[in-house]
């Protein structure tokens, strides 16, 4: 009998990698913008920043190839306990990363000062205060989605790179969303921590591509050579 949580098409984990790629676009301010790393990522894809449907299409794409993953592993992978909790938060995920486009910021707070102002005076739109709780639901389930998918490798003996990397991968993304929080709170680093905190999250994606693509690997290998079908016997 076999154990294992079984195989996905190779075009799943490739969305997985698609994914982990298109929701690093913030990394495309380098050349486009000359304030690099200032400020939240999510100003980027302000509604009056310049090449906000760059970044903001980015974030989209990537919800909507999670959703995609994640329907796929629930429907074709074998349904344990962590594995599909891990699997439902990385549809949440995406769903939250789909609302983040949906939802832009109005301008950049800490690009502009009357914006910043319009901020605190609650004069901006449900768009940009909703988008909070879009862009905290992202980092949320992304950890809980890796932090599941970890422990469901470890527990029953699946997805190799997951079991090995996947936890301290998740502790170090729960750590950053905690430095996350002391920068708010300080007014230092915030642009560059949050920017390696969506690096992690896309490492995470990349993790959960390589698992799902090294499974398909092991599903063949345990499935052996194909049968001989009538006739093969004359030609050997």
């Amino acid at each position: 009998m076999n154990d294992g949580p079984g195989a996905v098409p190779a075009r799943v984990a490739a969305l997985a990698a698609v994914a982990a790629l298109t929701y690093a676009t913030f990394l495309l301010e380098i050349p486009l913008s000359l304030d690099v790393g200032s400020g939240y990522v999510s100003e980027l894809s302000a509604a009056d920043q310049p090449y906000n449907t760059v970044y903001g299409g980015g974030d989209f794409i990537t919800g909507v190839l999670a959703i995609i993953v994640a329907a796929e592993a629930l429907r074709r992978l074998r349904r344990r306990a962590l594995a599909t909790a891990g699997w439902t938060f990385l549809a949440l995920f995406g769903a939250c990363a789909v609302g983040d486009a949906a939802f832009p910021l109005d301008c950049a707070p800490s690009r502009a000062t009357w914006c910043a102002l319009r901020e605190r005076s609650a004069q901006v739109s449900f768009s940009h205060e909703f988008h909070a709780v879009t862009s905290g639901g992202v980092v949320i389930c992304g950890v809980a989605a890796l932090l599941l998918l970890s422990l469901a490798a470890r527990r029953y003996g699946w997805w190799p790179a997951l079991a090995r990397w996947g936890l301290p991968l998740a502790l170090a993304e729960a750590v950053l969303a905690l430095a996350m929080m002391a920068a708010m709170f300080t007014g230092q680093w915030l642009g560059i921590v949050q920017r390696i905190q969506v690096g992690a999250l896309c490492l995470g994606l990349l993790l959960i591509a390589r698992a799902l693509h090294a499974d398909r690997r092991g599903a063949a290998h345990a499935a052996g050579p194909a049968p001989m079908v009538a006739g093969d016997e004359a030609r050997v």
